[in-house]
C-alpha cells in the first residue's frame, strides 16, 4: 500500500550537526543502517561542507562509504558548492541537496555569501551532475528569518524559479529556525505548487516553537506530500539564533498513525531507535512520544486499588 504522506529522516545530517560531541562514524554508520530498514525511502545520510565549519559531520565521505545500500531507499547529501558536489559523486550519494537563503543575510552568514553567489555555485553543481545523480535544492529561511524577519512570497516564488531554470529536479522549503505558522504555511504551499509538482516538493519545519505538528498538517491539507523530520526530534541550523530541534520522526508518525494517515514507516521500531539515541549523544532528546509511549500502549493498575464497575 502506498504511502498517504511522505517522511523523510535527516537525523543523520541534519540531526547531529549541532550536537557538540562528534559521533564516531561507525555509530553514525549502524544508526543509518537501523533507520533504512524501517521504511524509509529517502534518508538524508551527510553533508559536505567544510569541515572546518561543520566539523561534527566531517567523516561524510566515510559514512556513505559504508553504509548499506537497501533498494528502494534513495541517501542523500547535503552540499553547498561544486566542491561539495563533487565530493558527494565520488562516495556515490544518490541525491544531493543543494541549499541558500531566501534571506540574503541568513545565507551570507550560513553559506559565507550572497545570493548570486550561492546561484552561480548552483549553475556549477548543476553541470557538473549531469544524469549522475538527482538534484535537490533547498531554499532555507523560507517562512522567516532570524535576521531579517518575514521573507515576501514573491521572492521566495522568483528565487524558485530560478533554481528550476538552473536545473533543480526537486525543491524543498526549509522553515530554518521555525518562525512558520499554519496560516503561513498553507498560504506558501498553494503558491509553490503553482511552480512544483507535488510529488517534487518538500517541506522542512523546526519545532522551535511548538508549532512543528501542526504546521506539517497546514502543509498535507494544503497539497503536500514530503516532508523532512528527524528522529528524536533532533537539529537545527548551527548558523541561526534559536534554531532548535527539527520535527519529530516518531512523533509525526505517531500523528499520522492516529489520524488514520498511512506513512509506510515501522513505528514500534523508530521509538526503539529513538531510545537509544541519549545514550549515543550523552543528553535527552525533545521527541515526547518515546518518553510517553503511544495512547494504546496501557499500564498496569498500581497495586493497591481495587476495580469496581
Amino acid at each position: 500500500m502506498s504511502a498517504d504522506i511522505v517522511i523523510q529522516e535527516v537525523c543523520p545530517r541534519d540531526g547531529l550537526q549541532i550536537e557538540p560531541i562528534v559521533v564516531p562514524t561507525d555509530v553514525k554508520v549502524a544508526l543509518i543502517d537501523r533507520l533504512s530498514v524501517l521504511g524509509f525511502r529517502r534518508i538524508e545520510a551527510g553533508s559536505f561542507v567544510s569541515q572546518k565549519a561543520v566539523p561534527a559531520l566531517a567523516d561524510g565521505d566515510a559514512v556513505f562509504r559504508s553504509i548499506v545500500r537497501r533498494e528502494g531507499v534513495v541517501f542523500v547529501a547535503l552540499i553547498p558548492n561544486l566542491r561539495g558536489a563533487e565530493r558527494a559523486l565520488q562516495a556515490d550519494a544518490d541525491e544531493v541537496n543543494f541549499v541558500m537563503s531566501a534571506s540574503e543575510t541568513h545565507n551570507r552568514v550560513n553559506m559565507g555569501m550572497d545570493h548570486q553567489g550561492s546561484l552561480s555555485a548552483l549553475a556549477e553543481v548543476t553541470a557538473a551532475i549531469g544524469r549522475r545523480a538527482v538534484l535537490n535544492a533547498t531554499l532555507a529561511t523560507a517562512f522567516g528569518c532570524p535576521f531579517e524577519g518575514e521573507q515576501h512570497e514573491g521572492k521566495v516564488l522568483r528565487l524558485i524559479e530560478t533554481y528550476l531554470r538552473l536545473g533543480a529536479q526537486s525543491i524543498t522549503l526549509a522553515d530554518t529556525t521555525g518562525m512558520a505558522n499554519p496560516k503561513l504555511v498553507r498560504q506558501r504551499v498553494k503558491s509553490v505548487l503553482g511552480l512544483v509538482p507535488r510529488a517534487q516538493l518538500t517541506l522542512h519545519f523546526h519545532n522551535t516553537r511548538g508549532l512543528g505538528l501542526i504546521n506539517v498538517m497546514a502543509g498535507f491539507e494544503a497539497g503536500a506530500l514530503r516532508f523532512d523530520a528527524s528522529l528524536g526530534g533532533l537539529g537545527g541550523c548551527p548558523f541561526a539564533p534559536g534554531a532548535s530541534g527539527n520535527v519529530c520522526t516518531e512523533d509525526l508518525v505517531n500523528l499520522c498513525r492516529e489520524i488514520g494517515l498511512n506513512t509506510g514507516l515501522d513505528l514500534e521500531g523508530l521509538i526503539a531507535l529513538s531510545r537509544t539515541l541519549p545514550s549515543m549523544i550523552g543528553h535527552p532528546v525533545p521527541g515526547q512520544v518515546a518518553r510517553a509511549g503511544r495512547a494504546c500502549d496501557l499500564h498496569s493498575v498500581p497495586l493497591g486499588i481495587t476495580l469496581t464497575d
